[in-house]
């Protein structure tokens, strides 16, 4: 008996793993998809797309050091002075922390910015919270990569 009861606990523990797990998977999907939104809504200068991936308390952090919130931001993208004209995520990691998201991945990009073409690649780091049932970028910071 005392076997057949150590065994059912070792069995429940393996499918509450399984479950952890699962649901991990489920909030990377969707952390996921929600970064490739934001990607594209940068491409498309889609202020209104970018006011509901971010929060209003949004510190978002360029690799110059320049910060901004979350209204200049969206700003400087509608009006054309970041103006992206392709972006590429490479090396993406994603990984949950209770309800948080830290997503590292390396910025590829050519922007037009003021009118002056430019090739970028630099470091970013994204922090997504889940708030309400849904993922917003809280925080943004960028780095310049090693040479």
């Amino acid at each position: 008996m005392k076997y057949f009861f150590t065994a059912v606990v070792a069995v429940l523990f393996q499918f509450l793993g399984f479950a952890q797990i699962s649901s991990k998977s489920k909030e990377i999907t969707a952390v996921a998809a929600r970064v490739e939104v934001l990607r594209q809504a940068m491409i498309d200068a889609d202020g209104k797309k970018l006011k509901e991936l971010t929060s209003e308390g949004l510190s978002y952090g360029h690799s110059s050091g320049n910060i901004q919130n979350q209204a200049v931001f969206i700003e400087k993208i509608v009006d054309g002075e970041s103006d992206f004209v392709s972006i590429e995520f490479q090396n993406q990691t994603i990984e949950i922390v209770g309800d948080a998201a830290i997503v590292r991945h390396n910025l590829v990009a050519h922007t037009k910015d003021d009118g002056v073409d430019k090739d970028i690649k630099i470091g970013i780091m994204l922090i997504w919270q889940k708030q309400k049932n849904k993922w917003l970028l809280i925080a943004r910071q960028a780095y310049k990569l090693p040479s």
